[in-house]
């Protein structure tokens, strides 16, 4: 797992070398982000999923550094004063506390642009009839689509605009889906697409990614139920409980593995034991 996450920081990293230009700052704000003790879990799931298919990860690559991007530039843009006003992130202080509210807002955007400039670029040598380049056309749009305003951003909006009047289990189940276990099913999905996956293997990693998702959602809620109750905060934990939450979490558990096994003929050993490490993860 080390010698994958240093893999990926070096792809990222590379896009982050610019010295000597006169917008240096940006990159100084979208590197503070990216280098701060994200777990590369998106990365990581999406890279995992693709070597079930197929083994050459620089095709993969690409998309893996992208997701991470995407990743970043919404947490940044979380923490902003207008949304969540966090001060820190991951034991630091968060990107606008460092860099200031407007140039935190530029690093996020940067990131965003950043992200699909590297994977339409990936398809720039390749031929239009190929089907590596349809395949990455489609992991290009979803993408895009679990990162927009059908996926990430559209949870976002959920979550700003609800309260306790207005906030129902649909909504938040609806909120969870779409915020969290978006990226997850974007990078899952995106993975098995550019591995070469048939469309019935697409779709047993499409119900897996979103049942895993939800499961590392609601896990987190167990995790911060104290903190959370202190300010009041909505969670799976305010309709549900502790016990219920809890239960969920082994239905859900349960519900990613088994999905993992429909996978005939096909060597999951390592997607599995990313998930297990998931699953079995503590704050």
């Amino acid at each position: 797992m080390e010698k994958l996450i240093k893999i990926i920081d070096k792809s990222i990293d590379s896009y982050m070398d610019i010295d000597g230009v006169y917008q240096a700052k940006i990159f100084e704000a979208m590197r503070y982000s990216l280098f701060t003790g994200g777990k590369r879990l998106r990365p990581i799931f999406m890279i995992k999923t693709y070597e079930i298919f197929s083994k050459d990860i620089n095709n993969v690559l690409p998309f893996a550094t992208a997701i991470e991007m995407i990743h970043t530039y919404s947490l940044i843009h979380d923490d902003l004063p207008s949304m969540d006003n966090d001060q820190f992130r991951r034991g630091k202080p968060t990107n606008h506390m460092v860099y200031g509210e407007a140039m935190s807002i530029l690093a996020g955007d940067g990131l965003l642009n950043l992200a699909f400039e590297i994977m339409s670029k990936s398809i720039e040598y390749d031929n239009e009839d190929n089907g590596e380049y349809k395949r990455k056309i489609r992991a290009i749009q979803e993408i895009s689509k679990n990162s927009g305003v059908q996926g990430m951003i559209g949870g976002q909006v959920v979550d700003l605009l609800g309260n306790h009047e207005n906030m129902n289990r649909d909504k938040l189940k609806f909120m969870y889906k779409a915020k969290t276990a978006g990226l997850f099913q974007a990078s899952v999905v995106a993975g098995a697409i550019l591995g070469g996956a048939k469309e019935e293997e697409i779709e047993i990693l499409r119900n897996f990614s979103l049942d895993l998702g939800l499961l590392y959602q609601i896990q987190d809620d167990l995790m911060d139920a104290e903190e959370d109750r202190k300010i009041n905060k909505l969670t799976f934990l305010t309709y549900y409980g502790v016990e219920h939450t809890e239960l969920k979490v082994l239905e859900l558990t349960k519900k990613v593995f088994d999905s993992l096994d429909q996978l005939k003929n096909r060597n999951i050993d390592s997607l599995k034991e990313v998930t297990k490490l998931l699953v079995k993860r503590e704050k």
